[in-house]
């Protein structure tokens, strides 16, 4: 087995997060901006695809080196042990960013790093032609500062691809984030769950597999499935270890609702892709009429943010509604996703805790209210 510098990539202020599930799957790592870095085997390649529900995508860092012209580009790239990772047949495209950095034009960086690539190979494997018909290695490389960083994207599609997700309203939440609005509340998988906001169902649905602990990786393919250096046994004993993980037989009382009763119709078929249909129910209902007798539960809502022109009145009244609503649920905790910065004065209440998040390119925060702490045994 290989040792590899792993680089699990992140939304800004979900690195702690990411960080997390890389220790619990028993690495030590690095958290650096948009990322979070460790060392592993094939192993680990494979179990962190399978695995990480916040982190976007899981890429090997080939090297980093600065970079100041482009000559030094080519020849440190050209240094790089192209060989342990490329094959003779593979197809290995060139993407790019450059962020502060001398070397500013991303087309010519790419343009480098890839004939770079090439010459190191024709040595290798003493050959001037590549056909490039096997299987996908997607070199990235990413200059910061002057910094270039080259990887291989071992993910393929982003990790938000869960494979379940059938159809989808006009603002889709991204599924890693939904499991983040879920893995950051204090919810238990005994306790009741309810996403008055549903849409296509991605928050229950990522609170359902976070619940019985299901991979979130695990009916889906990854492009290193396909990589000859990883053995087709490293993802068939991931896998297997999944199946044993995971806790079926969980009792989940998890609700999803939804204004829209298209949206509640597309998240019932989205949670029977998932194979959690019957543990999840949907239901159209608005949010003021929302009642409960069950106690210490947890709502996790991303309401609209009424950020369209002739929204925000409407919204700011749904706001008002959800406050006096919630109010009379003392046991529960409440975590509402909002870029609206006067959610609080509609809500009527200031929240416990705030947490800064990026919904896509959407600056939001994610608003706290924590219910009484159930006795012991709850």
């Amino acid at each position: 087995m290989g040792k590899y510098q792993i680089i699990a990539t992140a939304a800004m202020g979900l690195e702690a997060l990411v960080a997390k599930e890389v220790r619990a799957l028993g690495y030590d790592c690095q958290v650096e901006n948009g990322k979070v870095t460790y060392h592993g085997d094939e192993y680990a390649i494979a179990r962190s695809n399978l695995w990480l529900r916040t982190a976007d995508r899981v890429k090997i860092k080939v090297g980093e080196f600065k970079a100041y012209t482009f000559d030094e580009l080519f020849e440190r790239t050209k240094a790089l042990p192209w060989e342990q990772f490329i094959p003779e047949d593979a197809e290995f495209p060139v993407i790019g960013k450059s962020v502060k950095s001398k070397l500013f034009s991303v087309s010519d960086c790419q343009a480098i790093v890839k004939k770079a690539v090439v010459e190191r190979l024709k040595k290798h494997y003493k050959t001037n032609w590549f056909e490039e018909k096997g299987a996908h290695y997607r070199i990235e490389v990413a200059l910061l500062k002057d910094v270039a960083t080259i990887t291989i994207d071992a993910s393929g599609s982003g990790l938000h691809k869960r494979g379940y997700r059938a159809d989808q309203g006009e603002a889709p939440l991204k599924e890693t984030l939904a499991a983040a609005l879920v893995m950051l509340t204090n919810w238990r998988p005994e306790r009741p769950f309810v996403d008055p906001f549903c849409g296509s169902g991605t928050i229950p649905i990522e609170a359902a597999m976070i619940g019985q602990n299901i991979a979130p990786g695990f009916n889906r393919e990854f492009v290193s499935e396909q990589w000859k250096w990883i053995p087709e046994k490293v993802w068939n004993d991931v896998r297997t270890e999944a199946e044993d993980l995971a806790k079926y037989d969980q009792p989940l009382d998890i609700i999803g609702s939804d204004i829209d009763h298209r949206m509640v119709r597309i998240a019932q078929q989205n949670a029977f892709e998932a194979g959690l249909g019957d543990l999840i129910q949907f239901k159209q209902m608005q949010v003021k009429d929302f009642t409960t007798d069950k106690e210490y539960g947890v709502i996790v809502g991303n309401p609209p943010y009424g950020e369209r022109l002739g929204e925000k009145a409407a919204v700011e009244r749904m706001y008002k509604e959800m406050g006096q609503t919630f109010s009379k649920l003392d046991t529960w905790s409440i975590y509402i996703l909002t870029s609206n910065e006067d959610f609080e004065h509609f809500y009527g209440k200031p929240a416990t805790k705030k947490r800064k998040l990026f919904n896509g390119f959407i600056k939001t925060d994610y608003y706290q209210y924590w219910g009484k702490k159930p006795p012991i045994n709850k």
